[in-house]
């Protein structure tokens, strides 16, 4: 029995030890036949990971699942990315951009608000995705790309200021706008106009929302509203309108060193006090009327003495014939009206406005004029003697004659083409002092003579003045004349023009 035991035990270690070898050498060959797929898998891997790098670091174009502004721009060249991006940005952008505010509707022009995408900036961005120096980092990212996808956005610019700009302006132009309390005044009164609430654009507000719909390219569907809010209207403040509308009076005065003159000034003032002002705006009423009065200074431009203007720059005169009482009448009162006048620097002068309308109440009379070739005795007839010797006067100044017209006959008092003639309402008689200093003109009508002179300062640039003057033609109804200045300097002829021609009616 030990015998069998032992030969029992015998064969049970030799077939364990038989089932051990086995086992070990399969367990062998399966790390054997691992391994090596291990080093055939990273070897495909290297081979796989080299070929991949190679491709991309010879690529010209854009890595897969690159998107710029929402559009696709994989394996692209740089070129094609941009044309694609900038025909669909251009695209994107109306011609206008429409607002809204409940039915009213505007709108902008984007060429005022110079918008641009830095498109460029954003294709290299996309461009170098994959293609630094480092192959590694340059293969997660286009395995990024790829799988996750990247999306760039070049951003913008635009003309902010501008865009505020509109949007104020739009503002203004709302139906429902705030009107403020607004102020003018019409002849002796201030009229003052309460304003009303109403609505505002909230320009910094609207404007971001206008930029944040350019930049997401949201601008076709429909007009944009935009963002408003109901505002009050300034308050009327009766002291700063008075501070603005308040003028004292300016006395004139010339100083000698050098000669200039100060012209005078009208002072403005309320007609009531400021405290009365202000109780009429204690009324509810859409609009206040405040009574205005001018104040006049003591001592205006005219009153300035000769003194001031110390050259005698022209003189001229005509003759009357004293017999004819309300003719002479006549020429007194338009020549007392024009006495003393001062023309400032650039001031053209108005004979009718000077002068005034030719009425009975201003003393006028009946004298001969012309009138459709006959003459008859009109109110204010014989006033043209005076428009006529000023215009000479002003002619040998050398002063811009803006406005002439010659009588339909030659006058007596002056020779062809050397007339002016004036109807109240209809005809004028302008000219502008083109001197840098001002000009006095003074006249009378005396003993026969209308005389005027004009007065200022003489300098460098001045000229000897002749005025010339010829019949050229004449028909069995008309004459024709014409009339030159000439400017001479130290008796040398510098320029001669024809002021005039003129056509005059036979007697």
């Amino acid at each position: 029995m030990e015998v069998k035991e032992k030969a029992k035990l015998i064969t049970e270690e030799t077939t364990s030890l038989v089932i051990n070898n086995y086992e070990n050498k399969k367990r062998s060959d399966i790390f054997t036949i691992f391994g090596i797929l291990c080093f055939i898998f990273i070897l495909l891997l290297l081979i796989t990971f080299c070929i991949f790098t190679l491709i991309n670091t010879k690529s010209n174009k854009i890595a897969n699942g690159v998107y710029i502004k929402g559009i696709d721009v994989s394996n692209l060249t740089k070129e094609e990315a941009k044309q694609k991006i900038s025909q669909y940005i251009n695209s994107s952008i109306p011609e206008e951009i429409k607002l809204k505010h409940n039915d009213f509707e505007t709108s902008i022009s984007p060429s005022q608000l110079t918008i641009y995408f830095n498109t460029n900036q954003a294709i290299d961005i996309a461009y170098q995705i994959g293609k630094n120096d480092n192959i590694f980092q340059n293969n997660l990212e286009i395995l990024k790309a790829l799988f996750f996808k990247i999306h760039i956005d070049p951003g913008f610019t635009i003309n902010e200021e501008q865009l505020k700009h509109n949007l104020q302006d739009i503002s203004s132009k709302l139906p429902d706008r705030v009107i403020e309390s607004s102020c003018y005044i019409d002849g002796n009164n201030l009229i003052i106009t309460k304003g009303c609430k109403g609505t505002i654009i909230k320009v910094e507000e609207s404007a971001n929302y206008i930029k944040n719909n350019i930049n997401i390219l949201n601008l076709q569907n429909g007009p944009l509203e935009l963002i408003t809010e109901t505002q009050s209207p300034t308050p009327i403040n009766l002291d700063a309108i008075y501070n603005e509308i308040h003028k004292p009076p300016v006395d004139a005065y010339y100083t000698q060193n050098p000669y200039r003159v100060h012209p005078s000034e009208n002072g403005l003032d309320f007609n009531i006090s400021l405290e009365d002002a202000k109780k009429l705006l204690q009324e509810e009423k859409e609009e206040y009327i405040i009574p205005l009065k001018i104040v006049y200074p003591n001592i205006t431009t005219n009153m300035i003495g000769t003194e001031a203007f110390p050259d005698l720059l022209s003189e001229f005169s005509t003759k009357y014939a004293t017999s004819n009482r309300n003719r002479t009448t006549n020429l007194i009162l338009a020549a007392n009206k024009i006495n003393g006048t001062v023309l400032m620097p650039g001031e053209t002068f108005s004979y009718n406005k000077v002068v005034g309308e030719r009425t009975i109440e201003a003393g006028y009379k009946e004298a001969p004029i012309y009138v459709e070739g006959r003459v008859e005795d009109g109110l204010g007839g014989g006033i043209c003697q005076i428009t006529t010797t000023l215009y000479n006067a002003a002619l040998f100044a050398n002063l811009d004659i803006i406005e002439r017209s010659n009588h339909q006959f030659i006058p007596s008092y002056a020779n062809a083409s050397r007339d002016a003639t004036v109807v109240y309402g209809a005809i004028d008689f302008k000219f502008k002092n083109n001197r840098n200093y001002p000009i006095k003109i003074t006249c009378s009508v005396a003993n026969g003579i209308a005389n005027f002179k004009i007065f200022g300062l003489k300098t460098d640039e001045d000229y000897d003045v002749e005025i010339t003057s010829r019949i050229t033609g004449t028909t069995s109804n008309a004459i024709y004349s014409e009339a030159y200045k000439i400017l001479k300097k130290n008796g040398a002829i510098i320029s001669s023009e024809i002021l005039s021609k003129d056509t005059y009616k036979k007697h």
